[in-house]
């Protein structure tokens, strides 16, 4: 693990490695200070991390956020103190005597023997010794600006059949004001978070009668998803995508083929044994799509084929990692494969990567600013990991490379991050929080036409093995609608809106009024409601401002008399009186520019 972080760490600048040290260090800092305020504690495991630091303790009794001042206030001592940070080598059999009484700690010493690396401790002055191997600041006097955030239970290795552990998490800056900056970036982010704002909207629910992880969405959210569905479809078959259906099971067999299985089998759900065969749910649809290609003999003047599926997959997350829509353990991925010769390889990558840009151009994202690429590398000398053939990772990552280059792409390339069958391209997206999350893959593959022996016949009447292009434009729908909900704080661009006009008849009088203009409305395809509920008018707009629907209509005496609607704005715009066919227009020429 420690070679691993190591080689990380070198790639980054050299402001990231020294906040990293801060970090590590403040970690250190915590976990002295949790030792000292509660001796009986036993000290687990806890690291930097790009965003700050935790650490797990087990301990009896409970911490809360009310513990934070008396913790924080040690740890302020410990920093003031200005102790060294000095690192000692010493043997396994030293670091157990140093570490009897830990069993957490006496596992990572037979890990790291295991392993064959020196067991390297940290002594922070005279005042706490742990297992570490660095990076530090020269002493805790370095820590600036810090700060605990939360505490939340975690199992040891984050395994549900171990014990639960306290973990605490913080953070800590150069100075008070880049703290104060991410404090705010943080609470912007709590306050869009897709779960308390999907929540609020009603677009989806979970049961734990049906189960963690399996969200249901409800008429609202079903709308959202199916926008997203019919764009995406529309688009894809404008651009030569030939739209399938696979089922969402299989024979284990198909995973053993295409080597999935022993890379995939702990995500995976068991198998179903169903007469004499063994079922199991997909994890991926790519052997689906091999399958229905060798259904038929194929030829070289059909290439490339194109075959796309919004496909539901299924793979085990830990309890501990499930989040709202975010983490799922039943996903639909916009998913495709493209069957092609090799040297057309790199246009129908081009094509690719101009489908993701018309994507993420439509839900108002720039590139460089909002997203960029990764070229994910092989290692060559990691044989159990990738399929070994040099010449082809040489060739297909070369191919990947120029298609980025050519494009004038924002990338940056991410050794050890390819798939097991090929490099590939991840289009990295930046949350509201400012992190990046991979939201798209393009990936070249060289080893699953070998492995399903896929042929196609060449002009010269052999038989030749094409490659393979795995994508998804638009990538899970259900972490796409968690991205949309946060980036847009509920407040959806109208195109997208799951319900797009609110009509509010001001008395019980024009409510057939308001029904009539609702209905007019749907048939030219606008998505609206009437509330017609017994509250006063004042009410009715400020439920519709809180649903965050983009227009509200309303109706009175005046509006009724004269055949029109009031129109303002969920941001409280008032765009005055209008025909329902000025309405119309107005949606259809103006609604994207005007919010």
């Amino acid at each position: 693990m420690s070679q691993i972080l190591d080689e990380q760490l070198k790639k980054r600048s050299k402001e990231e490695r020294e906040l990293w040290a801060m970090r590590h260090t403040a970690e250190h800092v915590l976990h002295t200070a949790m030792q000292n305020l509660y001796p009986s504690l036993k000290k687990a495991m806890g690291p930097a991390t790009d965003e700050g630091f935790y650490f797990d303790f087990d301990l009896d009794g409970k911490i809360s956020e009310e513990n934070f001042p008396k913790i924080g206030n040690e740890m302020q001592r410990l920093i003031d103190a200005n102790y060294p940070m000095v690192q000692k080598v010493i043997s396994p059999k030293e670091a157990r005597e140093l570490f009897k009484h830990n069993p957490y700690k006496l596992e990572w010493v037979n890990d790291i023997e295991k392993r064959g690396e020196k067991v390297s401790v940290f002594s922070m002055g005279n005042v706490d010794t742990d297992l570490c191997s660095g990076p530090h600041v020269a002493s805790t006097g370095r820590i600036k600006a810090f700060k605990l955030l939360s505490v939340a239970g975690a199992y040891w290795h984050g395994d549900e059949k171990n014990k639960m552990l306290t973990r605490i998490y913080g953070t800590c800056f150069p100075s008070q004001k880049e703290l104060d900056e991410y404090l705010a970036r943080r609470e912007e982010a709590k306050n869009r978070d897709h779960r308390k704002i999907g929540r609020e909207l009603g677009l989806f629910a979970f049961s734990d009668l049906i189960g963690a992880g399996l969200p249901m969405l409800t008429p609202k959210g079903t709308t959202i998803r199916r926008i997203l569905e019919r764009f995406i479809v529309d688009e894809e078959l404008k651009r030569g995508y030939l739209h399938v259906m696979t089922p969402p099971l299989a024979k284990v067999d198909l995973y053993r083929a295409s080597g999935h299985y022993p890379y995939y089998k702990e995500t995976m759900y068991p198998p179903m044994k169903v007469d004499e065969d063994e079922l199991i749910l997909r994890p991926m649809t790519c052997p689906h799509h091999f399958m229905l290609y060798k259904s038929q003999p194929r030829s070289w003047r059909e290439l490339p084929i194109r075959f796309a599926e919004l496909a539901s997959q299924f793979r085990y997350e830990k309890s501990g990692e499930l989040s709202g829509l975010m983490r799922v353990r039943m996903f639909t991925l916009a998913d495709a494969h493209i069957i092609t010769q090799p040297e057309k390889a790199k246009d129908e990558i081009k094509a690719v990567l101009d489908l993701i840009d018309f994507v993420n151009n439509r839900f108002g994202m720039v590139k460089g600013a909002d997203y960029r690429y990764r070229l994910s590398l092989g290692d060559r000398k990691e044989t159990k990991k990738y399929y070994k053939d040099d010449a082809s990772w040489d060739h297909a990552e070369d191919v990947l490379r120029q298609v980025l280059k050519e494009a004038e792409a924002p990338f940056y390339e991410a050794p050890n991050e390819a798939a097991f069958y090929g490099p590939k391209i991840d289009v990295q997206v930046k949350n509201v929080a400012g992190h990046e999350e991979t939201a798209f893959t393009v990936q070249y593959d060289f080893v699953m036409p070998k492995r399903f022996e896929l042929k196609y016949v060449a002009p010269d009447g052999t038989l030749k093995e094409p490659v393979v292009i795995h994508r998804s434009s638009i990538g899970a729908f259900e972490r796409t609608m968690a991205f949309l909900i946060e980036k847009y704080a509920g407040a959806f661009p109208v195109w997208l809106a799951p319900v797009q006009l609110v009509v509010i008849p001001i008395a019980e009088r024009h409510s057939e009024t308001a029904q009539k203009a609702a209905g007019y409305l749907k048939e030219h395809g606008i998505r609206v409601e009437v509330d017609d509920k017994s509250e006063p008018m004042g009410a009715k707009i400020r439920n519709a401002t809180l649903q965050k629907v983009p227009f509200m209509g309303i109706i009175g005496d005046k509006e009724m008399s004269g055949g029109v609607i009031a129109v303002r704005t969920r941001k409280g715009e008032d765009l005055k009186t209008m025909s329902l066919e000025n309405f119309l227009s107005l949606l259809h020429d103006q609604l994207e520019h005007l919010l």
